[in-house]
């Protein structure tokens, strides 16, 4: 049973860090289910539970990260409806095109909302910049989280 549950929680770990890119996925909260349920199975003696907590505030940070910034950026850029669902329109198109496809199409999408809702080149160029910063500002975070995660997983365990 233990083996199952290990396999369960690496597995976990390892999509939460493939999460941490992919927009479709919860990467950081899978991360931290992961861990603990690491936790759990050996009575939190490798992982206590101050690494756990520690590790449940750096989920929530990344989850308020990854819902705040693109929006926040969009929206000081005076995106408008349209933008903000071109951009996750694009975001969704991304999935589907590889690499290239998950970090430019948000981009994409938001600056056809734009010119569909204003028809200014300009301003679509700028909500949809302002947009795919946000989006790779929270890219970064969600990784650095990620791995520093996975980095305490891995230390807790080899302790």
């Amino acid at each position: 049973m233990d083996t199952t549950l290990w396999i369960v929680a690496v597995l976990l770990i390892m999509v939460g860090v493939a999460g941490a890119v992919l927009p479709a996925l919860p990467g950081v909260p899978l991360i931290f289910v992961g861990m603990l349920l690491a936790a759990w199975i050996n009575g939190f003696q490798f992982i206590s539970v101050f690494t756990v907590v520690v590790m449940g505030i750096l989920t929530v940070l990344a989850i308020v990260v990854d819902s705040v910034a693109a929006t926040l950026s969009a929206k000081r850029a005076g995106a408008s409806k349209q933008g903000m669902i071109g951009a996750v329109v694009g975001t969704i198109a991304g999935l589907f095109t590889g690499l290239w496809g998950l970090v430019f199409m948000p981009l994409v999408g938001a600056t056809i909302g734009e010119l569909i809702a204003h028809k200014d080149m300009l301003r679509a160029g700028k909500v949809g910049a302002a947009t795919w910063f946000g989006l790779i500002i929270t890219i970064v975070v969600k990784l650095a989280v990620a791995f520093t995660m996975v980095g305490v997983f891995i230390v807790a365990l080899l302790i």
